[in-house]
């Protein structure tokens, strides 16, 4: 990343609306969708669309030729500041030579106009015009969908490194404690979600804890910039080894304490709280499976062997806070889950490209071919090769909210396409049916829309995302279920959380209680503040664990 890179976003705090601005490295141009919305009462700046662009100039010294487009491939690896030593991801030394702005620019111009999947709806700018991170975030569709929301929400960069980092550990600076913001405006009400490890769990916080204040700034009710700045910082550090003093309420006592906590680099737990719950009428398992992270193979091949012993009858996936992550993750849960009588020789999903690239995947170069239902584990935290264990379901229980996104929703898609009866309780899914590959280019790592994904069925149109049938509103893909707000009075697993009893009521008969979950168009692509308000938290999590992400290998 560059260090001036202001279009870019990074892991666990991007631009906040009303809120605290990061140094330029990671300030977004706009709002997407996961940038938890925090404002004050006034409002408050930050956010919002980009500037407008100078008009081109004619005979640009660039040498840009509106509308026309050398290979990418003119322009990589020519960077301001070249990298040196081993590129890790080849062994080789990095590629790097001497270039500048505009070199970078046109790489990024190219490259966009070859694989976004709307290089149609770009406004070819003079690359010249710009510095990188601005030309970047311009090279996009400005287009709205029916609702209003921006078509594209999920236009992102990362720092290389740490994508790397994060991508294949998934360790990242903080408390090991999840935020949930369930209220962004005065009264302001933010809570723990769940907690993974780390200082948290030293400081006894569990799910439900309201946080008051954040050193000295008060949360519930602070209305500055400066105040809101401050707290920001606390919940969402930079790096390890920050102290930070915080005011907690218990959920269970109303007992106020205070609490300090130095943030570390912890590493994510996708996968908690496996268990067997015994009914009448049979065994429920359940686990909450938060992330689909390269240390998720291992994580979930553990837990469904250890339910498929138990064994169980019915299976409840709590993937509520679940963003996305790897696309692959996502198709060896679903054949866990299905086994191999649905899904032989099914699709999970099948990638469509831009118009340029009907047969042939323009970023491996193989044959365009569909994504099967994973029967063996890649190898990202498991030996390669190892046949996955299944439970030979007919049906399974999905938790959902209004952060279940992309690579989570392909798993809910892909089970409905081959006539796995997935019956949803929560709240509507964010609704992110596309993806991309990550691509590196002198430090940075770009992510632009590159495909949409469909199931065995040929569907994948639920940009409004599923939907349980009983929720208010129109829209969304409907799915059998319930809609039940989120329950921060009970951890997560226990049969008595809301969602986790209706599921198990829901098998005694299709049975609800009064729709409580947010519907359809009640979160915009920004999650602008007027939206946050209600049972459901949302939690900010990296922008690339909120999409479907394809690797090359």
């Amino acid at each position: 990343m560059l260090p001036t890179d202001r279009g870019s976003v990074t892991d666990r705090a991007q631009t906040l609306h009303g809120a605290r601005r990061r140094p330029p490295c990671w300030c977004a141009a706009v709002l997407t969708f996961g940038v938890v919305v925090l404002a004050g009462c006034g409002g408050g700046g930050g956010g919002g669309a980009a500037a407008p662009a100078p008009a081109p100039v004619p005979g640009s010294p660039s040498g840009w030729v509106p509308g026309s487009f050398l290979p990418a491939e003119s322009f990589a690896a020519q960077c301001v500041n070249p990298r040196t030593g081993t590129d890790p991801d080849t062994g080789l030394p990095y590629a790097d030579i001497k270039g500048t702005t505009l070199t970078q620019n046109n790489w990024l111009r190219s490259w966009s106009n070859d694989l976004y999947l709307w290089y149609d709806e770009i406004v070819d700018r003079d690359p010249g015009l710009y510095d990188t991170p601005a030309y970047f975030g311009f090279l996009k569709t400005t287009a709205t969908t029916a609702s209003g929301r921006p078509k594209d929400r999920f236009h992102f960069t990362y720092d290389t490194a740490q994508w790397r980092a994060l991508a294949q550990s998934g360790v990242s600076a903080g408390y090991g404690a999840e935020w949930a913001v369930v209220a962004s405006l005065p009264p302001r009400r933010i809570v723990v979600a769940y907690v993974q490890g780390g200082p948290a769990v030293a400081a006894n916080l569990q799910r439900g804890d309201t946080v008051l204040t954040v050193d000295g700034v008060d949360v519930v009710s602070s209305n500055t910039q400066g105040e809101i700045n401050t707290f920001v910082a606390g919940l969402y550090p930079d790096r390890a080894g920050e102290t930070h003093l915080f005011t907690i309420r218990d959920h269970l006592t109303s007992v106020v304490r205070t609490v300090s906590m130095r943030s570390e680099d912890v590493t994510s737990q996708p996968v908690q709280n496996v268990k067997t719950v015994v009914t009448t009428t049979g065994r429920v398992g359940y686990m909450q499976f938060n992330d689909h992270l390269a240390t998720a193979e291992d994580a979930l091949f553990t837990a469904i062997d250890t339910l498929r012993q138990s064994p169980i009858d019915d299976l409840v996936i709590d993937m509520r806070y679940n963003g996305g992550g790897l696309l692959a993750i996502a198709s060896e849960l679903a054949y866990m889950i299905a086994g191999s009588t649905p899904t032989a020789g099914q699709t999970f999903e099948s990638s469509r490209f831009n118009a340029k690239h009907t047969s042939i995947n323009p970023v491996t170069g193989k044959p365009l071919t569909p994504m099967p239902f994973l029967t063996e584990t890649v190898g990202f935290s498991r030996p390669p090769g190892t046949a996955l264990p299944t439970l030979n379901l007919p049906r399974v229980f999905v938790l959902t909210g209004p952060t279940t996104c992309s690579a989570s929703e392909s798993v809910i898609n892909g089970l409905r396409g081959v006539n796995v009866q997935v019956i949803q309780i929560g709240s509507s899914t964010c609704g992110k049916p596309y993806g991309f590959y990550p691509a590196d280019n002198c430090g940075t790592t770009y992510f632009t829309i590159e495909l949409t994904g469909v199931n065995a069925a040929g569907f994948g149109d639920y940009a409004d995302g599923f939907t349980p049938n009983n929720a208010a509103g129109v829209g969304g893909t409907r799915v059998p279920g319930c809609s039940v707000a989120d329950d921060f009075t009970h951890e997560l697993g226990d049969p008595g959380e809301a969602r986790f009893a209706a599921a198990l009521a829901y098998r005694l008969g299709p049975q609800c209680p009064a729709a409580s979950g947010f519907a359809p168009g009640a979160l915009d692509g920004s999650l602008e503040p007027a939206s946050l308000a209600g049972g459901d938290g949302i939690v900010k999590k990296p922008l690339w664990l909120q999409n479907r992400v394809l690797l090359t290998r």
